[in-house]
């Protein structure tokens, strides 16, 4: 009875000093916080796979890096780090790349759509698929390159001749919209009409 008297006695006090070492600990380290946040992305596979996460608990903050192929999945992959610890800073330098369309993938439909919504901002696309597939392209490119501000540039694509129309901060930018617009498959000409305005 002593014998297991004393073990009872012994496991209490295990026990809590196992419950006081706990809760006295300074708290997870990078590595937990790192681990837990890619659990909880493991649930969307194009987010588990694309996505690296980097800790510094003592600063409360995480840093968010890779590609996804829309902005949807950017915004959910930083809400799940925000919501995998309260006040955590997140960090983020996700790069939104869309996955391009292969012609033989791009339907008619995909083309009647990309001519209403160009036609609706005031842009124009060809009544061919490939000019309706070239816009989606480029526009996808413009959207995902922080270099370019999409909103501003406007695209017309007939005949597989692409313009660019708009205005822009500055040189780099312009070049940079000819240069999508230039490496972008199936284009055959690249007329580049935007304006330089600063400020």
């Amino acid at each position: 009875m002593r014998v297991l008297l004393t073990f009872s006695v012994l496991g209490i006090l295990v026990l809590s000093g196992c419950s006081r070492s706990g809760s006295s600990a300074a708290g997870p380290s990078n590595a937990d916080l790192e681990q837990a946040i890619k659990a909880r992305m493991a649930a969307e596979p194009e987010l588990a796979t694309a996505i690296s996460v980097s800790a510094a608990v003592d600063n409360n903050e995480v840093t968010l890096s890779g590609a996804v192929p829309s902005e949807s999945l950017r915004a959910e992959a930083i809400q799940i780090a925000k919501s995998s610890r309260d006040g955590l800073i997140v960090i983020d330098k996700i790069d939104v790349q869309p996955r391009e369309l292969s012609r033989n993938e791009y339907t008619a439909d995909m083309a009647r759509e990309a001519r209403e919504k160009a036609r609706a901002i005031g842009e124009t696309v060809g009544d061919s698929i490939d000019d309706a597939w070239i816009y989606t392209k480029i526009m996808a490119k413009l959207i995902g390159n922080s270099e370019t501000p999409a909103r501003k540039i406007d695209v017309d694509v007939v005949n597989k001749v692409v313009t660019l129309r708009g205005h822009v901060d500055n040189v780099a930018a312009k070049d940079e919209a000819e240069r999508i617009a230039k490496e972008t498959e199936g284009v055959e000409r690249v007329r580049n009409l935007l304006k330089v305005v600063v400020g």
